[in-house]
């Protein structure tokens, strides 16, 4: 069996299971935030449950909205803190208290190696780069969960995504990523795994192997999924006391296709409006003018994004009529910068820095654009509207692209830049 496979079996309680087959799994931690909780609750409450199933299994996060944005985010707020409260939930994470979910997932401990994982969010599959399964469910769904503790799932086919190859200076996972989801296609792995291995993914830092996961569900997949090592042990074992058992694909399990990538020769690449399959190479969209730019979000807000931004940053101004936003992931990695020095960095090029939440990626509160605005930005999504007028657009790129391209105005490769300075 497969990695993915071999975490539903164990799940299910089966010695074996195959892909097309249907099971019902036990969760191991379930997750909810401000926007997807209000449901979850209400919905928990209309099916008559009294009690959640575990109350040291769920963990809720407000990140979305943080601080309330409004009379009804506030609302919102209030319904949750309530309910944390009347289940006595442990691991609830109030503003100020923790940052975007899918960072803080990990790094408090709540996601290890072989566990089953389930988030009331379509990005819930970032915790694949711990070699967990981890996929995003409705509020509805969750609503069982809490009061069962069980969900059903249907074995996806997985695909192997083989990398090898070293990555040039300045261009990163993200890149990677990106390229990977231009060939796939934004419905190439609709209810499938992802498998991501080589030398490249071994190599790879975990802040980076956690944009790969990512963005899984950017390709239509149920989830991504990278086997756990050294480094995912030890980051684990530094954040939690709790018993795991890693799990790894067997040498001879099966895939529906195994898709090779050699990332030697890989330039910058830049999704572009309105679609995140529309993958480019950044020298194809250089000198597009650009109104915004944003570092963070669950993409790319972690420490390695933002020490690869503030390089490129370093000693420069970003270019008059661009406004950069930069909003660190949790409040660990916010804390980190400072000690660190980037937040002055970014401060001096003329950056504004928002307190960890999702800003500006899903069009809810800071940083939303205005009609035939552009904005290039870190996070994984450009649909129309994504992030504000239904007549702005929104590039999608690494953080050191951003950066970048808020120096000069126009979409530019980092690479370039770092040559005439």
């Amino acid at each position: 069996m497969n990695i993915i496979e071999k975490i539903l079996a164990n799940a299910s309680g089966k010695r074996q299971v195959s892909s097309g087959e249907i099971v019902e799994a036990s969760i191991d931690a379930a997750m909810i935030h401000d926007l997807t909780g209000p449901l979850a609750i209400k919905s928990f409450r209309k099916i008559g449950a009294k009690k959640v199933w575990d109350n040291k299994k769920i963990v809720i996060i407000l990140d979305h909205l943080v601080p309330a944005s409004s009379v009804i985010s506030a609302g919102l707020h209030k319904i949750v803190r309530n309910f944390a409260e009347e289940q006595n939930i442990e691991n609830f994470y109030d503003v100020g208290r923790g940052g975007v979910c899918h960072q803080v997932m990990p790094e408090k401990g709540h996601v290890r190696p072989g566990e089953l994982i389930v988030g009331a969010d379509s990005h819930t599959c970032t915790y694949g780069a711990f070699g967990a399964f981890a996929t995003g469910i409705g509020s509805t769904e969750m609503a069982a969960v809490f009061a069962t503790g069980k969900l059903w799932f249907r074995v996806p086919e997985v695909i192997k995504v083989n990398v090898t190859g070293k990555l040039q200076k300045l261009v990163t996972a993200k890149d990677l990523t990106l390229n990977v989801v231009g060939k796939i296609g934004a419905d190439g792995a609709i209810y499938k795994g992802l498998e991501f291995s080589g030398s490249t993914i071994r190599n790879m830092s975990v802040d980076g192997r956690m944009v790969l996961s990512n963005m899984a569900v950017e390709m239509g997949a149920k989830a991504g999924i990278i086997e756990p090592d050294k480094k995912t042990v030890d980051y684990v074992k530094a954040r939690t006391d709790k018993p795991f058992k890693p799990v790894k694909s067997d040498p001879d399990s099966v895939y529906e296709k195994i898709v090779d990538l050699d990332v030697s020769d890989l330039e910058p690449q830049v999704a572009v409006p309105h679609s995140v399959d529309n993958v480019k190479p950044v020298s194809e969209v250089e000198d597009t003018e650009v109104d915004q730019a944003f570092i963070g979000s669950c993409t790319n807000g972690r420490l390695e994004d933002l020490r690869s931004a503030a390089r490129v940053l370093k000693g420069k101004k970003i270019a008059r009529g661009v406004r950069l936003i930069v909003i660190p992931v949790s409040q660990e990695i916010y804390l980190n910068a400072l000690n660190e020095g980037l937040i002055k960095t970014f401060m001096e090029a003329g950056a504004t820095i928002g307190n960890p939440n999702c800003g500006p990626c899903l069009g809810g509160h800071m940083g939303l654009m205005a009609e035939d605005e552009v904005c290039i930005s870190s996070s994984n999504r450009n649909f129309v509207g994504r992030m504000g007028s239904t007549k702005s657009y929104v590039y999608l790129a690494s953080p050191a692209t951003v950066a970048a391209s808020a120096i000069t105005g126009k979409i530019t490769d980092p690479r370039r830049l770092k040559e005439e300075v």
